[in-house]
């Protein structure tokens, strides 16, 4: 692994961090128009520069909770899909030295194969998410993905 720059945000009480390689915007809450039926960590559909955008609530994957902070939605690309995160707080924009980068064991259980690795810092620690992995793991997506495609067509 090289040095990486990577998006930082808050998730609850820890700090995340997403490869701009992936991060289109950062964006304030808006509007999203909630769907019936959807997973619990699918929060709706929000519209961004014209277009409709799926928003996944990071903190109900990983936390099972939903605060009513004032949030922001990260909007991100991965391979045919855009889809928006919300997170906490998006704190800053970092670059990590490959030594700070340490991979860990929790990557090889089913339930967190989106954590590539955790950024071991002086002060804190930032765990890396693989938002093509997020994307892939999570139950329902797939049926999702196709209806984003779908609309597009």
């Amino acid at each position: 692994m090289a040095n990486e720059k990577v998006v930082v945000f808050r998730c609850g009480q820890e700090e995340y961090a997403i490869s701009v390689d992936h991060i289109v915007s950062i964006e304030k809450m808006d509007r999203i128009n909630r769907v019936p039926h959807l997973p619990s960590y699918m929060l709706g559909m929000t519209k961004n520069r014209g277009e409709l955008v799926p928003v996944i609530d990071l903190e109900q994957i990983l936390l099972h909770q939903t605060t009513e902070d004032e949030a922001r939605l990260i909007m991100i690309q991965v391979p045919n899909f855009l889809f928006a995160l919300r997170v906490n707080e998006a704190k800053e924009i970092l670059d990590i030295e490959e030594d700070a980068l340490k991979q860990i064991g929790l990557v090889n259980y089913a339930k967190t194969q989106y954590f590539k690795a955790v950024a071991n810092l002086e002060n804190r620690m930032i765990t890396i998410i693989a938002p093509e992995i997020l994307c892939d793991t999570l139950e329902g997506i797939k049926e999702i993905k196709a209806y984003v495609t779908k609309l597009k067509e």
